[in-house]
């Protein structure tokens, strides 16, 4: 019996133990969490303030549009007269407000009058938008606002009035606002976000992944209401990727939700990153919009915070239960001193070692917490010098292709100067020093021509680390045409060129550059090989703070199936043993090293064009950084 009550009495010791971990783990998750719920509903609140300054500022603008007479007489007498002076206003008026578009409509829905009118790829005159619910509301005498995608395929936020003459309403004034602005706000939040607008559906988010899904599921019957009006183009809209259950005050529009761990692991691409206590979902509805701000945050350090907590507060458990022990024995030795005293003194040892233990795994856990630290930072480093070796590897493969054509050119040189120097040398013996001499000038020429067609290859081949610099892509391109030229001239390609030295300066390293628009080139004359006509176009256009350089070939063109997997390591569309599938990879990872992109597509007149995105570089302003690697 007495053995059995001590092992009842140690069971309800570990039990009691048990609890005060719990009770103090459940006490610090909820502080922790109560915590972080705060600092991210400040958060929530500050970003919220910056869309609604951003966007509802220019709500009031339609209102006002049909004060101003021109626009009036063009409702009152649509015509190309009345509607070019209307067009000017709307244009000056869109360019102070730094809007996308202002446009007026009549009782159709056709627009009469636009600041874009003299944009030919935008300029919405004549257009019919009937469909929209926009101009739906404001025919019927309601001002409204909501989000759509754009005619030209933008997405932005569309605030309509009506305008009236007299009772009657006589036409419609819409402004679109961008949204590009508020793409660069996501930072303020510090954690994975979105907006939903009031057809839950997601149309701005930190993460891609989540874009154009929607939060609930939507009937057959809203599906064809929202293809019927257009407002997301012809989008298909998935479902999100993940269930979020919201609680909503509808008092303090505010929301809040849970998603644990395990519903992230079930999903395939969850567009979040594991976290072993589930992730805190807030929520915070924007004044007059019907937009909803949710922001998702990690809840492992309030977890791990907590375990810290349940585990100290079950080591005091312990030694509280220790000490009434201990004052158990004590009563114990005045009737069993010896007894007493060896029994406490073999608690003691348990207890020290049992802390020492305890002790041990914390500093066992900050050395491996330090060594996973350091070898992370020593993959970064790997990974980076592998970056690195692979665009080197690129380089060589390329200059590997081109020896047949750098072999040829310098061939015709090298015989040139075996000749003359042969015919130096019998002048010579003859004493005709001057035959002689014009002889070496001519073979002097002849090294510099090989020298200039050297010097490029040896630019290029210069393993290097990538360091950006004001560049001119003109030069760039003449230098990658120079490689091909003896393939040019036997393939008859011809070249059309509109990308000149001297016009344009980008921010990137030369030499990378050189080797994107190099494997560009090669693969443009690979895919015009069979067609009857050969033509190589570069094209240039900057746009705002970027250059787009387009290569254009004349060949069949990109299948369905290159296009999805064009970016893919280890694709290819030539012939098995032509290539590794690896060149529009690392032109692709290059690009991104400046801060560009890489896309292809199909031209509309036949061919592949693979359009280049490169930053502008102006002297005025600070030199655009690179994301890291």
């Amino acid at each position: 019996m007495p053995a059995l009550r001590r092992v009842l009495l140690a069971l309800a010791a570990i039990a009691l133990i048990g609890v005060v971990g719990a009770l103090v783990y459940g006490r610090s998750f909820d502080r922790g969490t109560a915590s972080l719920k705060a600092a991210s509903n400040g958060r929530l609140d500050l970003f919220a303030s910056v869309v609604e300054g951003r966007v509802r500022r220019l709500e009031p603008v339609p209102a006002t549009i049909q004060l101003n007479p021109v626009v009036v007489r063009l409702l009152q007498d649509p015509g190309v007269a009345q509607a070019r002076p209307a067009s000017d206003y709307l244009t000056r008026l869109n360019a102070h407000l730094g809007s996308e578009a202002v446009f007026v409509l009549d009782v159709r829905g056709t627009v009469l009058a636009s600041s874009n009118a003299r944009l030919p790829d935008d300029s919405r005159l004549g257009e019919d938008v009937a469909f929209r619910p926009y101009y739906l509301e404001a025919l019927a005498g309601r001002a409204t606002r909501h989000f759509a995608i754009g005619t030209g395929g933008r997405p932005g936020y569309f605030v309509s009035h009506p305008i009236y003459d007299g009772s009657r309403v006589m036409g419609v004034a819409v402004i679109k606002i961008g949204l590009a602005a508020l793409e660069q706000t996501w930072g303020m939040l510090g954690a994975p976000a979105l907006v939903a607008d009031a057809n839950q559906v997601v149309i701005l988010s930190s993460q891609a992944p989540w874009r154009y899904t929607t939060m609930v599921p939507l009937t057959p019957d809203r599906r064809v209401d929202l293809h019927l009006t257009r407002i997301y183009g012809a989008l298909h809209l998935p479902q999100f990727p993940l269930r979020v259950p919201l609680s909503v005050d509808e008092e303090r529009q505010e929301a809040k939700g849970f998603i644990s761990a395990g519903d992230i692991a079930r999903q395939p691409d969850p567009g979040l990153p594991p976290s072993p206590a589930g992730y805190l979902v807030l929520g915070r509805s924007l004044d007059g919009m019907d937009w909803r701000v949710l922001i998702f945050t990690s809840l492992a350090s309030v977890h791990q915070q907590a375990l810290l907590d349940g585990v100290g507060g079950a080591v005091a458990a312990a030694f509280l239960l220790l000490l009434l022990l201990y004052g158990s024995q004590r009563r114990r030795i005045e009737r069993q001193k010896i007894v007493a005293k060896q029994l406490l003194e073999k608690i003691n040892a348990e207890l020290e070692l049992e802390v020492g233990r305890r002790t041990q795994e914390l500093t066992d856990t900050n050395v491996q917490l330090r060594r996973e630290v350091a070898e992370r930072e020593q993959t970064e480093k790997t990974l980076r010098s592998a970056q690195d070796e692979l665009v080197h590897a690129g380089k060589m493969a390329v200059l590997g292709q081109l020896a047949a054509s750098i072999t040829h050119e310098l061939t015709q040189p090298l015989g040139a100067i075996r000749t003359l120097s042969g015919n130096a040398a019998e002048f010579l013996r003859r004493g005709n020093a001057g035959q002689a001499q014009e002889n070496l000038s001519i073979m002097s020429r002849l090294v510099e021509q090989m020298a200039r067609i050297i010097e490029p290859l040896k630019s290029f081949s210069r393993k290097s680390v990538a360091s950006p610099e004001p560049t001119d892509p003109g030069r760039v391109v003449e230098q990658a045409l120079f490689l091909f030229q003896l393939r040019l001239r036997q393939d008859k390609v011809s070249i059309d060129n509109r990308c000149p030295p001297g016009r344009w300066t980008v921010w990137c390293d030369a030499n990378r550059l050189e080797q994107v628009l190099i494997n560009l080139f090669g693969n443009a004359l690979d895919a015009m090989r069979e067609s009857p006509e050969r033509r190589l176009t570069i094209d240039a256009a900057p746009d705002t703070d970027w250059l787009v350089v387009h290569v254009q070939d004349s060949g069949k063109g990109l299948s369905e199936t290159d296009l999805a997997h064009l970016f893919q390591p280890f694709y290819t569309t030539k012939a098995s043993g032509a290539g590794l599938g690896l060149g529009l990879v690392i032109c692709q990872d290059i690009a991104a090293e400046f801060g560009g992109s890489l896309q292809a597509r199909n031209a509309a007149g036949g061919g592949a064009v693979f359009s280049l995105t490169i930053p502008l570089w102006h002297p005025a302003a600070p030199a655009p950084t690179p994301p890291s690697p």
